[in-house]
């Protein structure tokens, strides 16, 4: 018998997306996910009568869907409907990137992207969140229910307590600090540069750290909205500036690094073409970490421009990781103890569902057999009997299968007789629905527990 994470109300977790590990920057831009997206792809999600809850998760390194669906079949097919439809990317090029994780391999997945080891950089430090912002939108959208609820809130747990036990974080942690030591590496000394960043986002300011970090001394910030440039730069003792000013301040600058979230690119080929064009053979370091890229690609062939993107950041990222694998294996093993954990916590709250359904079943004949009397013919006192003693054999022929079930909850027997009560009891789905919104086991999350 094939025993599913979510026997208990015969729906599977399934997992669809595309990585860096499967896709080169061009393909998954064209399928990244900013919030609206995101939330669209939620909604046509919540329209599928095969997914009952969903999260999706976009970064520069991946774009994946969570989903628990009524059928793997027709699920996965939901699911990657949903990509493509959102996709900028043809059919047969998604299809040759996506990968399908079922059940606890898809759960696995989650925690190791959370923790930061399926990152390009190992151990990253944004990706947590990432995560949580994910969950919460889904929470926002009325997808995130009580298997993906306990997901998510297990993977950040696991994310945690990989940070906290090891060092699989230390030293370069994000794609920020990777993207400042391609920089260093192009000058003997940031001290007497000046670097621009593009965009006045979260990346953003971590990049505008880790440059005064390494010795910057001259930052502009230009952003499309100045207000929000100026308030970044003057944190850090830079110079906000919008958009119609950035020619000009490409001009001085030795550095770029941009990371807007802009459909679309910000600097082409011939705006970078002009610039150079002024410089007097002054290279430029450009370094373009945004998912969809800002920078023109053909921009890499103009004499004096040294362009990268967030593929070319792998490199370094290989080389800062060499350091820390032994960290990583010991990570591995956090997340192997971290799952077993999560097993546990699934076996018992399935164990609830189907208890409940169990005695809203009984429950049901029992009251339903009594209607069927004619009240007429028995007296108030005999009525009060009759509803006593249905009560007490109802409850004497359902105790022991109770206690049994429960006593279950730490092994994998436990699924599979629950799998077989449904289906011996034909406890249908609306049934185990509705267990499923009866007052919470102790250990089943809500969404506020996401964080």
């Amino acid at each position: 018998m094939t025993v599913t994470l979510s026997a208990a109300r015969s729906e599977r977790l399934l997992a669809v997306g595309l990585s860096h590990k499967t896709a080169a920057i061009e393909h998954r831009e064209r399928t990244a996910l900013n919030d609206r997206l995101a939330r669209e792809v939620l909604r046509a999600l919540g329209q599928e009568p095969s997914v009952s809850e969903a999260v999706a998760l976009s970064t520069c390194n991946r774009t994946e869907l969570y989903a628990v669906v009524q059928g793997p079949g027709a699920g996965e097919d939901a699911l990657r409907r949903a990509l493509l439809e959102h996709a900028r990317l043809d059919q047969n090029r998604l299809q040759c990137a996506l990968y399908t994780l079922h059940e606890h391999r898809a759960v696995a997945h989650l925690f190791r992207v959370t923790a930061g080891l399926d990152s390009m950089v190992v151990g990253e430090s944004e990706i947590q969140g990432q995560v949580r912002r994910a969950a919460e939108r889904a929470a926002e959208e009325r997808l995130l229910g009580p298997l993906l609820g306990g997901v998510y809130r297990q993977a950040l747990a696991a994310g945690k307590r990989v940070r906290r036990e090891t060092r699989v974080g230390a030293g370069t942690i994000s794609v920020s600090s990777v993207a400042v030591d391609l920089a260093r590496e192009s000058f003997e000394s940031l001290d007497d540069r000046r670097a621009v960043l593009i965009g006045a986002g979260r990346t953003a300011e971590r990049t505008a750290r880790a440059l005064l970090a390494a010795g910057l001394r001259q930052l502009v910030v230009a952003n499309r909205t100045v207000a929000a440039a100026r308030t970044l730069a003057a944190q850090f003792g830079g110079r906000g500036v919008g958009f119609d000013d950035l020619p000009d301040e490409l001009l001085a600058a030795d550095i770029v690094i941009s990371s807007t979230n802009a459909p679309h690119r910000i600097l082409l080929r011939r705006d970078l073409e002009g610039v150079m064009a002024s410089r007097e053979e002054r290279r430029l370091v450009v370094i373009d970490i945004a998912v969809p890229r800002d920078v023109e690609a053909t921009a890499r062939s103009l004499p004096g421009v040294t362009l990268y993107d967030i593929d070319d950041l792998d490199r370094a990222a290989e080389e800062n990781l060499n350091g820390r694998r032994r960290e990583a294996e010991r990570a591995e093993l956090i997340i192997l103890d971290e799952l077993s954990r999560f097993r546990e916590w699934h076996r018992g709250v399935a164990t609830a569902l189907g208890v409940r359904a169990l005695w809203a079943r009984a429950e049901a004949i029992r009251q339903s057999e009594l209607a069927e009397i004619d009240s007429d013919s028995l007296s108030a006192e005999a009525r009060v009997q009759l509803d006593a003693v249905t009560r007490s054999l109802v409850k004497k022929l359902l105790h022991e299968p109770t206690q049994r079930l429960r006593a279950l909850d730490d092994r994998d027997e436990g699924l599979r007789h629950l799998e077989s009560l449904r289906h011996l009891f034909g406890l249908a789905e609306a049934e185990l629905g509705q267990a499923a919104r009866k007052p919470a086991h102790a250990g089943s999350p809500t969404h506020a527990q996401v964080s």
